[in-house]
């Protein structure tokens, strides 16, 4: 399968999934203004998928967040299959993705730095 069509998947399950956390999760208490799909890597053969998610704030909460996400990810591939075709819909497996916050703490060391020292 070309790589190019992995990606444009891989892609369009990324819009799809975002969209589809807000009509599972919209009754569950979890703050969605914190949850963003970063990416989403299909397999060549599309049979399966890893998305990595960007969890902001709730450092303490995020296994418990991505706990409840894992829980609900059968509902999540329902709303895919019925939105997408697709010859199959990938099994999804959730994963942390902490590069956004590192690259935060990367621009926060920047900014302190950034300030002139008084002496």
């Amino acid at each position: 399968m070309s790589i190019d069509r992995i990606e444009r998947v891989s892609a369009l399950l990324r819009r799809e999934l975002a969209e589809a956390f807000f009509k599972v999760f919209q009754s569950d208490n979890l703050d969605m203004a914190a949850i963003t799909v970063v990416r989403v890597e299909a397999a060549r053969n599309l049979r399966n998928a890893t998305v990595y998610l960007s969890i902001r704030g709730h450092e303490h909460e995020r296994g418990t967040i991505l706990h409840k996400i894992t829980r609900k990810g059968g509902e999540l591939q329902r709303l895919i299959n019925r939105d997408l075709t697709l010859k199959y819909t990938p099994r999804l497996a959730f994963r942390l993705d902490l590069s956004v916050a590192k690259g935060d703490h990367v621009l926060d060391v920047l900014s302190h730095l950034d300030t002139p020292v008084e002496s």
